[in-house]
């Protein structure tokens, strides 16, 4: 079955019309769990998207090697851009459903490049274990000179820890002990970890996201985190942000997302819809 499918190559949460995470984006099919996964795989990329589409109700499903994720953020722009594309026409809008829950999508497309944002969901926010913390940033390698205050863990379906760093540099150069991190993960149950630096006036962030524990060392975007990040502050006056991530694989991408105390929080990016591969 899988010899017989095709995938689209989206890259999702261009920054500046280039870089993005590629993502492979297709129509649902009758396949195992296994064979998903052999998806991301066979198509080089880090995570597949299933879409089952009947006219603005659209059902998602999202893989990784490792298994299947209750919700990923660049995915679903990804998988947004892919809708707009086949819809035609300047917008899309369309009631999305993963991990039983519904929720709102939309996309505008601009020349070859389509704009994606949606809903991801309530946010739960929560102080860290000083067990979480201990072994997570001993993975990480953050001390107590890189590490600024603020950790959090944070979900929008699976939690994963929020960890700020006092800037850049210092997050550009975190070589992470992979083994260690993905066992510290898996003992609390994390999908992984966001590191970020401190924003700037204008909202604008660094970040990098590492989670060996889905079968991603590091993630090129992951919109899902910056939604949580988002949530968390809104609470200390950051209504917008801008988060820079990718810039350590070679494939820069950006992720905007807005939250206020009481309104939903929006997440998401600009993609394109690059080709359609049949899989070996």
């Amino acid at each position: 079955m899988i010899s017989r499918l095709s995938v689209s190559i989206v890259r999702a949460c261009l920054r500046a019309d280039a870089g993005g995470s590629p993502t492979a984006v297709l129509d649902e099919a009758p396949l195992s769990d296994e064979e998903r996964c052999r998806i991301p795989v066979l198509a080089g990329t880090s995570h597949a998207v299933f879409v089952a589409a009947r006219g603005s109700a659209v059902s998602l499903r999202f893989f990784t090697a490792e298994g299947e994720l209750p919700a990923c953020g660049h995915g679903t722009v990804a998988a947004l851009a892919f809708l707009a594309e086949r819809a035609g026409g300047t917008e899309y809008r369309g009631t999305l459903r993963a991990a039983g829950r519904s929720f709102a999508g939309w996309a505008v497309r601009e020349g070859a490049r389509v704009r994606a944002a949606f809903e991801p969901g309530p946010v739960e926010l929560r102080e860290p274990t000083a067990a979480e913390c201990g072994l997570v940033l001993s993975a990480l390698g953050v001390g107590g000179d890189t590490l600024a205050s603020g950790a959090r863990v944070a979900s929008v379906g699976r939690e994963r820890l929020l960890v700020p760093v006092l800037s850049r540099s210092v997050l550009a150069a975190l070589a992470p002990d992979f083994g260690q991190l993905r066992s510290a993960c898996d003992r609390f149950g994390l999908l992984g970890c966001y590191v970020y630096s401190v924003p700037t006036r204008s909202g604008r962030i660094a970040a990098r996201m590492f989670a060996p524990s889905i079968g991603v060392p590091e993630d090129i975007a992951n919109a899902n985190s910056t939604a949580c990040l988002a949530a968390d502050l809104a609470g200390r006056g950051v209504t917008g942000i801008a988060v820079d991530m990718g810039d350590s694989l070679g494939s820069p991408a950006t992720i905007t997302a807005t939250a206020r105390p009481g309104v939903a929080v929006q997440v998401g990016g600009t993609a394109e819809v690059m080709d359609v591969i049949p899989l070996p």
